[in-house]
């Protein structure tokens, strides 16, 4: 006697197949999507314009600009405090657009095992 698959069992594989070949998309348009982020460059300033830098879409702080007008040496903790600003705001800037660009590809899925957040 043939052993038999209560009915509808056994049919699912071209289901499985096809959300197979869907996550395996979007793992691609993600890794694009990454890269294209790491290329992108962010500025933001402080102060007025007195302090601006600018990071790499892979969190790096790659330039600082100091307004001459900045830089008094009698208070130089307004000079880091700026400095420091305009790093944070940069850095939110990157991670808006990587979420942004994240969740356009995911749909806005989370927990599902890493496939709806960008992590970094």
């Amino acid at each position: 006697m043939k052993a038999r698959l209560p009915q509808g069992m056994g049919k699912g594989n071209g289901n499985m197949n096809q959300m197979l070949k869907q996550a395996q998309k979007m793992q691609q348009q993600m890794e694009e999507t990454t890269k294209e982020l790491e290329l992108r460059t962010y500025t933001a300033s402080a102060g007025g314009g007195a302090v601006e830098v600018t990071v790499s879409g892979k969190r790096e702080l790659t330039e600082v600009k100091i307004s001459p007008d900045a830089v008094d040496p009698d208070d130089v903790e307004m000079l880091q405090d700026l400095i420091m600003a305009a790093v944070n705001q940069a850095l939110r800037e990157s991670e808006t657009d990587a979420q942004n660009s994240m969740g356009r590809i995911t749909g806005g899925m989370s927990g599902m095992g890493g496939l709806g957040g960008f992590g970094l």
